[in-house]
């Protein structure tokens, strides 16, 4: 068990929170039926703890049990006994969890079966972790394709939590909507980390469709919806939707929300949806606290509390910035790269924009296409397309061109015609920033995260062409 010694951030918070909040409230079922108070997930934690005694100080533990009540109990319960957590979703492939397993050096895994919680132990060598030892890795990609994880101790997953519900004014008589992963950073900064060290209870669910997101928001009584796009989106399309009387509060992160989405949402709901702006090493960066229905795209809001942002090196008048807060990680595992992750700072890779009110994402500098030496902007161009009548979403991205070593391709749904799409492109784009071609889709996809990968995007469309 942790050192009487060592103290912990976030076991420290939790004993507030319980010796407040015992008997009360912390998990609900969309219906409304306590899942669990926070006594409960105490007795929970203790009982889990004893079960994992089976692993040593310092082992990884993958938890992929989906979005179930168990998990601030397991977190507490692996924090008690000094191992690392490694949240995972429960839709990743078996190729990505494998390759998770070995990167992450993961020597047990608590998952689900039938129902209850099963806890096993995964052969390997052991890892000894130099000081300091983290609490809990998050898989990224980092700043290339290549899998890795970022270290975070608990007072650094403290600060994030912190930063998030004092600038979202998220209090202890609030209750959110848990539908996002909590295994994603996002999930689990604002559902998991809130619950444990400010006492704000959660709602579980797992059904994404919109009619039963939009039900369980209103039997829950939830007051906040951590959300990402695709699902405003969807809900802004439901016919004659009935009011979400309690919802006070929509937040929107994990993708680019476009303006006629979160317009359409307003105009349905009479709600604003507040766009949240943050990266799996630093937690949250920006927050647009305006309540003003209105919307621009790519807005992300003013830095949050404790977060200070400076502007880096200019491309094509936007900027790479680096953030800098207590709650940004330790760095990559098991590379580590310094230049872009340690120290308490973190630069991301996305191009930020200066505006009035504000900052906007103006693109990543990893999507940029080099069309014969020159610099394109994939949300340029798809900002101009999406002008088009008919046209619902569009993703550009590059694929390798032996003439101009990258050509520009767009992916589109709705119902614009592609022929009609690349004649309106060639009235408001320069001639070499016309996409060569225009790939027609029914819906783009998105992963669990709500995220579009534009390298995935590439890779179909090569396939399919």
């Amino acid at each position: 068990m942790i050192s009487a010694t060592k103290i912990n951030a976030i076991l420290d918070a939790w004993q507030k929170t319980l010796a407040k909040r015992g008997a009360a409230p912390a998990v609900y079922s969309v219906d409304a039926k306590v899942l669990r108070s926070f006594a409960d997930i105490e007795a929970e934690a203790v009982l889990l703890s004893e079960k994992l005694s089976i692993f040593e100080k310092g082992d990884v533990v993958a938890v992929q049990i989906g979005n179930k009540p168990s998990w601030p109990a397991i977190f507490l319960a692996c924090l008690r006994r000094e191992l690392v957590v490694l949240p995972l979703g429960t839709h990743i492939e078996r190729a990505e969890y494998e390759i998770a397993v070995s990167t992450c050096r993961v020597r047990g895994r608590i998952s689900v079966r039938d129902g209850e919680l099963e806890i096993e132990r995964i052969e390997g060598g052991r890892f000894t972790w130099d000081e300091p030892q983290p609490d809990l890795l998050k898989l990224t990609s980092g700043t290339t394709s290549e899998p890795r994880a970022i270290r975070f101790r608990a007072h650094q997953l403290l600060a994030d939590c912190v930063n998030i519900c004092d600038t979202m004014g998220i209090g202890s008589g609030d209750i959110n909507y848990g539908v996002i992963p909590f295994s994603h950073s996002y999930g689990f900064s604002n559902l998991i980390t809130p619950l444990l060290c400010r006492g704000i209870p959660l709602v579980c669910s797992e059904d994404r469709l919109p009619r039963a997101i939009l039900n369980g928001l209103i039997s829950s009584g939830a007051t906040v919806f951590p959300g990402m796009p695709v699902f405003y989106q969807k809900l802004s399309e439901l016919e004659n939707p009935p009011a979400l009387p309690c919802l006070r509060l929509c937040i929107s992160a994990g993708a680019p929300l476009l303006k006629s989405v979160a317009s359409g949402f307003s105009q349905k709901f009479g709600l604003k949806i507040h766009t949240f702006y943050g990266a799996s090493e630093c937690g949250g960066i920006g927050y647009d606290v305006s309540d003003a229905l209105e919307y621009e795209d790519g807005f992300v809001g003013q830095p949050m509390k404790n977060v200070r942002i400076t502007l880096r090196d200019e491309v094509g008048g936007s900027s790479l910035i680096e953030v800098r807060s207590d709650a940004v990680g330790d760095g990559y595992f098991p590379q580590h790269e310094p230049e872009t992750l340690d120290g308490g700072r973190f630069t991301p890779s996305d191009l930020i924009e200066k505006i009035a009110g504000g900052m906007r994402v103006a693109g990543r500098i990893s999507d940029v296409i080099n069309v014969a030496g020159r610099k394109l902007n994939p949300m340029e161009v798809e900002a101009q397309l999406l002008k088009f009548p008919g046209v619902k979403q569009v993703i550009v991205f590059g694929v390798p061109s032996a003439l101009r070593h990258e050509e520009a391709i767009a992916c589109v749904s709705g119902t614009a015609s592609a022929a009609d799409l690349l004649n309106h492109a060639h009235t408001v784009l320069s001639a070499w920033q016309v996409p060569k071609d225009i790939w027609l889709v029914d819906e783009i996809p998105v992963n669990e995260r709500g995220k579009i990968s534009r390298r995935e995007l590439a890779r179909k469309y090569a396939e399919n062409t």
